[in-house]
């Protein structure tokens, strides 16, 4: 047995060779980013709000002391909402387009956001099990 790769004219090509599919294909993956930039920003504002307010709480400032766990968890929960919304819609697009011609389903824009996508319910488990 050999460990030969698979011969390139079998693969599907990387892109169709519709121009407007192409295009397509370009704005969803313009429009998944998007996905991330917002996702990202929550992540960010979750974790730091929750830091803030967790700060203030421990110096007693704060009437409800779970409040910063609370607002935290909802944006971290927010984005990674966000997310998955994001890439579900991602993936049906480039599946309707695959139905007319055939290209890999494989894009970078796919795998970062799936790598954000774990990343926000990494962050969201961490912030959750601190609260117990």
């Amino acid at each position: 047995m050999t460990n030969e790769a698979a011969p390139t004219h079998l693969l599907p090509p990387v892109l169709p060779q519709d121009l407007g599919t192409v295009r397509t294909i370009m704005a969803a993956d313009r429009t998944l980013m998007a996905w991330v930039r917002t996702s990202l920003s929550m992540y960010s504002f979750g974790f730091t709000i929750y830091k803030f307010l967790e700060t203030a709480a421990q110096q007693s400032e704060l009437a409800h002391p779970e409040s910063p766990q609370r607002v935290g968890l909802f944006l971290v929960g927010l984005g990674t909402l966000s997310m998955v919304l994001g890439v579900f819609s991602y993936w049906l697009t480039l599946k309707d387009l695959r139905r007319t011609e055939e290209f890999r389903l494989g894009r970078p824009t796919l795998i970062i956001s799936t790598i954000m996508m774990l990343g926000g319910v990494v962050l969201f488990c961490s912030m959750a099990s601190r609260w117990v």
